[in-house]
């Protein structure tokens, strides 16, 4: 082989020994960040419904069948507006034979008191009259039978007669005390008079209670009956949501209740309007937890006036702000090592090419970021997803410095599919 041929050989196995060596040797490049001072917002995402302050179901307290529903699903009505009719031709036939009754017991009474206690006067005087004849007689006839002109059977008639004449005056003083206004027949006569009344107001309750009306001002939610039908007590015939602000009710999680607090300001959205975000407060916190779901309920109040297309029962996207730092040191979570639910960890510095590693003490967390609270400054290059060891040589890939501390996912982009699958990663930020 010629000798020329020979030396290019030889520099070409040398340099490729020399780009083996360097390949070899040479420091991992590893994504990094360069720490910063940024706001730091933690939020938690999840469904709520519409709710009104008062709802209420109406039905009939009587047996009955349906004449007239006077409204439909959807409509305004004013409290004591005609909801529901039911027929009322036996309540009303009820409700006379009631008022007949009260009628003839008044009547009663008052001939008791009229042409009754005039009769008994009347029989007192007679029984007077006849007791007074009577003994008279009776003392006539003594005497003539002392001087032996009667016998003495016609004694005991005398005296017979005088016996009856005083029982009759004693009837008839006792029918003129009862019909005194304080006596025993008056006394009935008000009792049946009474409970004849009592019976009459009963059956106009009753005819009264025919006509459902509206307890307040209110919107018809459901309309649950039909003219014709048979309603029973106890079945709801209306759905109605009384006039009153609205709320929204949420199911939260359990796991996150440390995170709530009563005014926490919140942000929500309605699906079918996307561009239509409005705020909303953190009105109270149920003290009893849902044992089956393990979810205790939350109530939202809306500040301002809520928007017009809040229908009852709507599916919102509701994200509350539950923690802001408004400028904090933040490093990234997938920069932390060892246990991230943990006060305390670990990230690995770059620093003069190599890994230097630093604890550290935490904050505020959230999905993406975490405050440093101590172990770090900012400028500070920190090291994400690296598996290096302390000392390593590593080259830092700066691509983006910046790290999300305070995204919104799904509000922000406004679809439920965004706030559905938010609503999992985003709970507990």
């Amino acid at each position: 082989m010629p000798r020329r041929s020979l030396l290019v050989l030889a520099a070409v196995a040398t340099l490729a020994a020399a780009l083996l060596t360097w390949w070899l040797t040479r420091a991992p490049t590893v994504p990094a960040v360069t720490l910063q001072i940024a706001p730091l917002v933690r939020t938690l995402q999840f469904s709520a419904r519409v709710a009104t302050f008062s709802r209420v179901d109406v039905g009939s307290t009587l047996t009955g069948r349906v004449l007239v529903v006077a409204v439909d699903e959807g409509a305004q009505v004013r409290q004591g507006e005609v909801l529901v009719r039911l027929e009322t031709d036996e309540l009303r036939a009820a409700l006379a034979q009631a008022q007949a009754n009260e009628r003839q017991a008044a009547a009663r009474l008052a001939g008791l008191r009229s042409t009754g206690r005039s009769s008994a006067q009347a029989a007192v005087a007679q029984a007077d009259s006849v007791l007074v004849a009577a003994l008279a007689d009776l003392q006539r006839t003594q005497s003539l039978v002392a001087r032996g002109f009667l016998s003495a059977a016609r004694l005991d008639e005398a005296r017979r007669a005088a016996d009856v004449a005083r029982a009759q005056q004693a009837s008839a003083r006792a029918q003129l005390a009862a019909n005194a206004e304080q006596g025993t027949e008056v006394v009935q006569a008000q009792a049946q008079v009474a409970l004849a009344g009592s019976a009459t107001a009963a059956a106009q309750a009753r005819l009264a209670q025919a006509v459902l009306t509206a307890p307040a001002d209110a919107r018809v939610l459901a309309r649950l009956v039909e003219p014709g039908q048979i309603v029973q007590p106890g079945h709801a015939l209306l759905s109605l949501a009384l006039a009153g602000p609205l709320q929204l009710v949420a199911q939260v999680d359990e796991r996150y209740l440390e995170q709530l607090q009563v005014g926490q300001t919140a942000s929500v959205l309605a699906d079918a309007f996307p561009g239509q975000r409005f705020s909303a407060r953190v009105l109270s916190i149920s003290p009893l937890v849902d044992a089956q779901r393990g979810a205790i309920e939350v109530k939202f109040s809306l500040p301002e006036a809520p928007p017009a297309f809040l229908r009852e029962d709507m599916t919102l996207s509701v994200e509350v702000e539950t923690a802001r730092r408004q400028a904090a040191l933040v490093v990234p979570v997938d920069a932390l090592r060892g246990d991230q639910a943990a006060a305390d960890a670990v990230v690995l510095v770059a620093r003069d090419g190599r890994v230097e590693e630093r604890p550290v003490r935490l904050g505020l967390r959230t999905l993406e970021a975490a405050e440093v609270l101590a172990g770090l400054s900012a400028g500070e290059t920190i090291l994400r997803g690296s598996t290096l060891r302390p000392g390593s040589r590593v080259r830092a890939a700066i691509a983006d410095s910046t790290i999300p501390t305070a995204a919104l996912p799904g509000l922000r982009n406004g679809t439920r599919e965004d706030a559905g699958s938010a609503m999992t990663s985003a709970m507990g930020r």
